[in-house]
């Protein structure tokens, strides 16, 4: 594949920046040019729950350069730049405004955008951008009453950033425990206590039916008064764009381990890619920090005919209270894996395994610290199909190292 002459990146969040970073540190001379629909430079999403909401973020700390970099690099940033069409045959996109911008390689990193409620009007606000987080920083102050739908990574990060501000939180959730979908009950009883310790209120079971100016109704008839509601029920990848230009979709665009599309032309990055996965022999789609800041160079690279097949697992963190955490591995949906608990997990201070077999699927560190890239060793050893003792992983004299003969 010949070097292109113009790369157009379309989005311009972590994936994106850090992909025309990684053009240009790859030596590419050509044309990048940069499209975001925010009207600020390209930053991270991570401290829009913690830092930003908690007020402890410097006030640059966001951002992914510094605001001279990309002028400074040959990188043609475009803010408002909404792209509203790709014509693959002419090799362009278009933007709302009408603008017409060629491309030799195109990526698409335009991310996701949160899932909204039916009928919850305009009460209802959503955490993905930093209007967002200013707006919920105002109002968690003392006494502030705050409802969250939904009981996932971002509703739980915001509950404790808020009970930390002083205000008053509530959570609901159809489910029986917060996150449990992804950490099973075993794990997820753990941030159950941890936010009730801080005095954070559950409504289990609970489906809202309205959303007020003034609260929130539930579905067996409760009211709930609140100063701010915030639905936190997931993400949908904003993947019109590439459905529309008749590109390969599903949950997300569809890409192979280089990140290309169904065009050689167009690649995909971040949040809005569902890569074909060589280690995990699936197509998974992956929201998270890592990944974007991964990804997008991974992408770079391919675009300049550089790449190598992703072989990065899905990597996670949060930061709750005093909890402190990181998650790597895959367990594929509808599975029944067994946990294995590798010190106190009651006291919040222990590795867990969550095995398909007797091999590692996936594992997480709570407030143990300096022990993910051997755990990730342990879920790549899996994945090759090698078994562990489950009484030496769950022992705490074994070095983690040692499990691997």
């Amino acid at each position: 594949m010949s070097e292109p002459e113009s790369i157009v990146i379309a989005g311009a969040g972590l994936a994106g920046a850090k992909a025309a970073e990684t053009l240009r540190t790859e030596g590419f001379g050509g044309r990048v040019t940069l499209l975001g629909s925010e009207l600020l430079r390209p930053y991270e999403r991570p401290p829009l729950s913690k830092g930003l909401l908690l007020g402890t973020a410097a006030p640059d700390e966001p951002f992914v350069h510094e605001a001279g970099w990309y002028a400074e690099h040959g990188v043609d940033l475009r803010l408002g730049a909404v792209v509203t069409g790709i014509d693959r045959a002419a090799r362009v996109v278009r933007t709302a405004s009408g603008e017409d911008v060629g491309y030799d390689r195109l990526l698409l990193a335009t991310g996701a955008m949160p899932r909204r409620l039916d009928g919850s009007g305009t009460f209802a606000h959503t955490l993905r951008t930093w209007t967002d987080a200013d707006h919920f920083a105002a109002v968690l102050k003392e006494k502030a009453r705050l409802v969250i739908v939904g009981a996932g990574w971002i509703g739980m990060e915001v509950a404790a950033a808020a009970r930390q501000r002083g205000a008053q939180v509530t959570v609901v959730t159809p489910d029986r425990l917060p996150l449990r979908a992804v950490l099973g009950d075993t794990v997820a009883e753990v941030f159950a206590e941890l936010h009730r310790a801080h005095g954070v209120e559950f409504r289990f079971g609970a489906h809202t039916t309205e959303i007020r100016p003034d609260g929130v109704t539930l579905d067996d008839g409760t009211t709930l008064q609140a100063d701010a509601v915030l639905v936190a029920i997931g993400a949908v990848p904003n993947a019109e764009l590439a459905a529309e230009a008749g590109l390969a979709t599903g949950d997300g665009v569809h890409v192979d381990a280089l990140h290309t599309t169904s065009d050689p032309a167009i690649f995909a990055a971040g949040d809005l890619a569902a890569v074909d996965h060589p280690l995990l022999g699936a197509r998974i789609r992956v929201e998270h920090w890592a990944n974007a800041l991964d990804s997008g160079p991974a992408a770079a690279r391919a675009m300049l005919g550089r790449g190598t097949p992703w072989d990065k697992l899905p990597f996670f963190f949060t930061d709750q209270y005093d909890l402190g955490m990181e998650y790597a591995g895959w367990v594929p949906p509808g599975t029944q894996p067994r946990v294995v608990v590798r010190g106190d997990l009651a006291g919040r201070e222990a590795i867990v395994f969550w095995l398909a077999g007797d091999r590692v699927a996936a594992g997480m560190n709570l407030n143990v610290w300096d022990v993910q890239d051997q755990i990730q060793d342990l879920i790549r050893a899996g994945l090759a199909g090698r078994k562990v003792d489950l009484d030496r992983l769950a022992d705490e004299s074994v070095p983690l190292p040692d499990l691997l003969p």
